[in-house]
């Protein structure tokens, strides 16, 4: 789910950061820039794990500000294509499902990939799927698990002008990346449905356990 990703940067140190250790200021600065940020084929980054170099810092013109060229390694969200995660519901559309990870909810998982015979209810504003006659709600702020299908990314270049199915110019730019998921196997879904079915299965187990003793 997580990897490190190593990139090279020409930073600029502010006179105010000067009293701190060259490697905090040099970690502050790149965290500012880079946390929370999507890098086009990376990933979502999260913060720095370490410094591998560092030159020595030239004092620009005029600026006050210390240029340092650096190579660094980067913790980075980047899941791979069949991996399992864990999630929470964040809202729920007639399009699919939006889940939350706690630190990025740039996660969709389409209709098509919930559980067959899965309908939205415009009314509770949930997907449910019916099992077999059994309503089960994938209700908000509920804990699950979900497969990575597939990655999004947009390209965000001022250039490139984004415009709605009604060819209207759209003037907030959506996210950059996002990643598809599914919730159609065994196992997927919100936790809750298969952790009362392990139940119901261990209880079967002893009940056949205490037979097997009472006929001897």
């Amino acid at each position: 789910m997580f990897i490190l990703s190593t990139i090279q940067d020409l930073i600029q140190v502010k006179p105010q950061d000067f009293n701190k250790p060259s490697a905090q200021a040099i970690k502050d600065v790149v965290n500012e820039k880079y946390s929370n940020k999507i890098i086009p084929g990376i990933g979502l980054c999260i913060c720095m794990w370490d410094l591998l170099s560092a030159t020595e810092g030239l004092i620009g013109h005029g600026t006050g500000l210390v240029n340092v060229k650096i190579e660094f390694r980067m913790s980075v969200f980047r899941p791979f294509r069949g991996e399992i995660i864990y999630g929470r519901i964040k809202t729920s559309n007639p399009d699919g499902i939006i889940l939350d990870l706690d630190f990025t909810s740039e996660v969709f998982i389409p209709y098509q990939n919930l559980f067959e015979n899965s309908s939205f209810s415009a009314a509770e504003n949930v997907w449910v799927w019916n099992s077999d006659g059994t309503e089960l709600f994938l209700d908000k702020g509920e804990p699950v698990l979900f497969r990575v299908e597939q990655e999004e990314w947009i390209d965000q270049r001022p250039t490139i002008v984004q415009k709605d199915e009604k060819g209207e110019i759209i003037e907030e730019r959506g996210t950059a990346w996002r990643l598809v998921g599914s919730m159609n196997q065994a196992g997927l879904g919100p936790t809750l449905w298969w952790g009362e079915q392990e139940e119901e299965g261990e209880e079967g187990e002893d009940g056949d356990v205490e037979m097997a003793g009472a006929e001897e």
